[in-house]
């Protein structure tokens, strides 16, 4: 398809916007629609656990375009309209007030659902971190609460509890992983990850299930482990990961092109290397499940890099181009006083050698290896040496036949 009249990008966050930001960079001319299902204009949502929640950052500070960019988009910004049905072939999005949006093309980019804990709703004090509300209600919460418990300890938990107890709350991580991020980097990161934690006073509960909220006149008052220890708390936090938000999709006609499920269970929105999901229809960020060529593999990437990079190949195949999207992964996190950054596929089954400074001076750079080949690059507190040695082990031809 080649210049569409018409474009409506279902979900306005940093996927949505950088895809039609795109769109107009290519000369895009014809009628461009942004439909959201919360109230606010574009925002980044990395600072809403770190600079939002410590108070550091006012709610403006995370909007991604001023006012003035966004007009000069001359887009239409639908919002407070979720998305509930898809009729595939007529490419149109009905939404909860009724609207029905039609356009010649369609891109999906409606991201991430968070998981929740048997209970939770019915309890006051604990809480989810997706939107900018979610942020503000919990800075709310933890400015007048004492004690928190966060419950998982991947990114977003422990950048939670990091967060927290800068603010001098008493803080317990637990989760069922080893270490904090030890499922996503490995053993040798995740145990210096839980001595930082440790050492600035995060009581970690690692390696064990939590088997129930608990709570007295409808407030939160607990978390129960399995083998009975009670983790009292002011105010629960569940981090224990999310799913891409397709419940709108579930009943629709989605087809897929030929080979593709159209929707996989869990897994997002199927694509093929051009992020297609279907004739004209499109999907973008982290709802995306796309062949990545170079690795021969499907991926689904939940971070802000990815989203932004995606876009610019979705918006390129929507004005008629044949592009595959084979990018080098990318993530990082800020924790205290660490930044690490995470390029490539690290994994907990690789070897790590640390090629540059020294992790108990906790500066170094590091490469993981499997089977021979290096597959990932971490860096702590050393970018710019993480980003070089990004570029020399992980070219695209390095990582092509990882």
């Amino acid at each position: 398809m080649t210049s569409p009249d018409s474009v409506l990008i279902v979900g306005a966050s940093a996927a949505g916007l950088s895809t039609a930001e795109a769109l107009r960079r290519h000369g895009y001319q014809g009628r461009l629609t942004l439909l959201d299902a919360g109230p606010h204009l574009p925002y980044d949502r990395p600072p809403l656990s770190k600079q939002v929640l410590a108070g550091a950052w006012e709610p403006a500070r995370v909007q991604l375009r001023d006012p003035a960019r966004l007009e000069a988009l001359q887009a239409e910004f639908a919002l407070d309209e979720p998305a509930v049905a898809l009729d595939a072939a007529a490419r149109a999005v009905t939404t909860g007030s009724g609207r029905v949006l039609r356009a010649d093309a369609l891109v999906i980019a409606t991201g991430l659902t968070p998981c929740r804990l048997p209970g939770q709703d019915g309890l006051a004090g604990v809480h989810v971190l997706r939107t900018l509300d979610d942020a503000l209600a919990l800075r709310r919460d933890l400015t007048a609460g004492r004690r928190l418990v966060v419950v998982g300890e991947g990114v977003l938990g422990a950048e939670v509890a990091a967060t927290a107890r800068a603010l001098g709350l008493d803080v317990t991580l637990a989760g069922m992983g080893r270490t904090p991020l030890g499922e996503q980097l490995g053993d040798v990161i995740g145990e210096l990850l839980s001595r930082t934690h440790g050492e600035r006073g995060v009581r970690l509960r690692l390696g064990v299930t939590v088997e129930e909220l608990t709570g007295a006149g409808g407030q939160v008052t607990g978390v129960r482990l399995a083998g009975g220890e009670l983790l009292a708390a002011d105010v629960v936090v569940v981090a224990v990961g999310s799913r891409p938000a397709t419940g709108w999709l579930e009943g629709s006609d989605l087809p897929g092109l030929p080979g593709l499920p159209g929707l996989t269970p869990g897994g997002g929105v199927a694509c093929d290397s051009r992020c297609r999901a279907a004739e004209g229809i499109y999907a973008v960020g982290d709802v995306a499940s796309w062949q990545h060529e170079g690795l021969g593999r499907r991926l689904r990437l939940e971070n802000r890099t990815n989203a932004t990079e995606q876009a610019q190949a979705v918006a390129a195949n929507i004005l008629g181009a044949d592009r595959p999207y084979t990018p080098i992964p990318y993530f990082w996190t800020d924790q205290y006083d660490v930044k690490i950054q995470a390029h490539g596929l690290p994994s907990p089954a690789a070897e790590l050698t640390v090629v540059d400074g020294d992790p108990e001076e906790r500066r170094f750079t590091a490469l993981y290896r499997e089977g021979g080949r290096v597959t990932g690059v971490i860096g702590w507190n050393m970018p710019k040496q993480a980003r070089v040695l990004r570029q020399q082990a992980l070219g695209a031809q390095s990582l092509a036949s990882a």
